[in-house]
Formats: C-alpha cells, sequence, structure tokens
C-alpha cells in the first residue's frame, strides 16, 4: 500500500481509464514539463480559464458562498495573464478517475513556484472523478503568464489498505463529474 510507482499509475491509466489522455514518460522540450514519472503523474492546465479581475461588478468582499460571478472574466487561450496579486480558476487537461481506494494529493509544480505563482489544491478523494479545478494565484506584483497545455501540477497517488466505506461517488459529492472551469458549490 502507500504511494504508488509509475508501473502502477501506467496500468490503472491505460486498463481503467484514470488518466485521460495519458502521456507515458515525461515531455520536457521547450515546455513545462507533464506526463508519467516515477511517483505521480504531470497534469497540464486547459486554455479554459476564470480569471479574477477585482475592478468588475460590485465586489466589497470574496465570498466562498456567494462568489461574485461577474468579477470571473472567461478567458480561453494558449497564454493566459493573470493580474498582479489577483488569481484564476482554470481545469486540468486531463480527466481522472480516481478508484475507490486510492486518495490523490496534487502538488504545484517548482517551475510556476519559483516564480511566484502559487496552485491550490484539494485532495481527490476516492471514488471521485472529473476535471480537476485548478485555483493559480498571483503573489508578485506583476501580471503573470500561465502557459495552457503544459504541465501545472502533480498528482500523487496513495492506496489505502482497504476500499473506504464511503466514496465520493457514494455520497454524491457536489463536484462529481465536474466538466469545463467549476466555480465553488454549497
Amino acid at each position: 500500500m502507500g504511494l504508488k510507482p509509475d508501473f502502477w499509475i501506467r496500468e490503472m491509466a491505460l486498463e481503467h481509464t484514470m488518466i485521460d489522455p495519458f502521456t507515458d514518460g515525461q515531455v520536457r522540450n521547450g515546455v513545462i514539463s507533464y506526463g508519467l514519472s516515477s511517483y505521480g503523474y504531470d497534469i497540464r492546465v486547459a486554455d479554459e480559464f476564470k480569471v479574477f479581475t477585482s475592478g468588475m461588478g460590485d465586489l466589497s468582499v470574496v465570498d466562498p458562498k456567494h462568489l461574485a460571478t461577474e468579477a470571473m472574466v472567461d478567458f480561453r487561450g494558449p497564454v493566459c495573464i493573470i493580474p498582479p496579486n489577483s488569481f484564476a480558476l482554470a481545469r486540468s487537461l486531463e480527466y481522472i478517475r480516481m478508484p475507490r481506494n486510492v486518495l490523490g494529493a496534487v502538488l504545484g509544480k517548482s517551475t510556476y513556484a519559483r516564480c511566484g505563482i502559487v496552485t491550490n489544491f484539494t485532495p481527490l478523494e476516492p471514488g471521485w472523478h472529473g476535471y480537476i479545478t485548478i485555483e493559480i494565484s498571483n503573489t508578485t506584483p506583476l501580471p503573470a503568464k500561465i502557459y495552457s497545455n503544459e504541465g501545472i501540477a502533480q498528482v500523487l497517488f496513495f492506496e489505502g489498505d482497504a476500499p473506504c466505506e464511503v466514496s465520493y461517488a457514494d455520497k454524491q459529492g457536489k463536484y462529481q463529474g465536474q466538466q469545463g472551469v467549476v466555480l465553488p458549490r454549497l
């Protein structure tokens, strides 16, 4: 049990469509790397973003129970510019299907972190499936570039000793099967 290696990830992706599309091995030439690594899988960010723009709408506070959708500007393209001290929501290019006895932990890539660009994720719960919603924060005082279809984060897969009693699918989680960039839901 524990952290799963490359051969397990490959088998689960190819035989059980755990990762779709799946890239067997690391792609690095001229891009921020993505694909299978020794103990994880580097996901890519799709070309679909919702960029937070504080000057839009009547926004006095950011409220996770009532996010002002007028403050989110839709953008689609090969490079997304995130304003200084702001953030964007995006989605993974890969659709993920978590096995019932596996938890996914997602960590940002150092290439972005070394530039003051931070990604945030919640665990990928056993039984969950969908595109991963990615929060990308620009902590710098300058605009920041995010490259679509290139690496953004790494998923680590942790297998439990036994399948869980209640999976994300069983409890009909509110983000099950999410498509596109998904805003907070109650």
